[in-house]
């Protein structure tokens, strides 16, 4: 399972990584990332958790 954060969309909230610490983190454009290429096993819920509260849908988690 993979994680991408659409670069162009995201609006650098933060939410994502306080939600899945593991999986995302800001860069320093201040922009959500990935920073895993597969989503590890136990962090796959909160991985979803964090897709389904993006405000603007800028995170894929497939």
């Amino acid at each position: 399972m993979k994680a991408v954060v659409d670069q162009e969309t995201c609006i650098g909230c933060g939410l994502c990584p306080s939600v899945c610490p593991e999986v995302f983190q800001m860069n320093d454009d201040g922009k959500a990332e990935a920073v895993v290429d597969e989503v590890p096993g136990n962090a796959v819920d909160s991985a979803k958790e964090a897709e389904g509260s993006c405000p603007v849908n800028a995170i894929i988690v497939e």
